[in-house]
């Protein structure tokens, strides 16, 4: 008997661990409350409301993208601070400019992580605090969607399915 709950235990912790890595996008429900108290406060009526973790410039930080109150409205991209303090708004990146904007060393990173790939979508994300520019990205690759997220200089800080 021991041994089944053992084993059992063993099989929930595993199952935990794997949701809780593939679970890069967090509905709002999962938003820290520090945060959606905020967030509610400056947009009482956004709809489609996600959430995923981020860390820039040494911040931990929460990306929070919606629309203000139709699904025809554009998007907002929002990072806030963990303490539930606005960061900085994202702006996102036509995916045909992106070899514009992000560091030529973005695209040798990205094809040393992935053969082939395809940028879906892209965010820039500007320092508030002084200078600089990092990007959080959603890739397919083989059929497979990614969140990266790079750094300044083109590399790949954070790599999630």
């Amino acid at each position: 008997m021991r041994n089944y709950f053992s084993t059992l235990s063993g099989v929930v912790l595993t199952l935990f661990s794997v949701s809780v890595l593939a679970a890069a996008v967090l509905p709002k429900e999962a938003i820290p409350e520090k945060i959606l108290t905020t967030f509610n406060k400056s947009f009482p009526n956004a709809i489609s409301v996600t959430a995923e973790q981020k860390t820039h410039f040494g911040q931990e930080l929460y990306l929070i993208a919606f629309k203000e109150a139709k699904e025809t409205d554009e998007r907002n991209i929002i990072y806030y601070r963990v303490n539930g303090n606005f960061y900085v708004n994202g702006d996102e990146i036509d995916t045909a400019k992106t070899s514009v904007e992000m560091p030529p060393a973005s695209y040798e990173n990205l094809k040393a992580a992935f053969t082939n790939y395809d940028i879906k979508e892209a965010i820039l994300v500007v320092n508030p605090n002084g200078t600089g520019e990092e990007f959080d990205l959603v890739v397919n690759a083989s059929g497979t969607t990614w969140h990266i997220s790079l750094d300044r200089n083109g590399n790949i800080t954070k790599k999630e399915e």
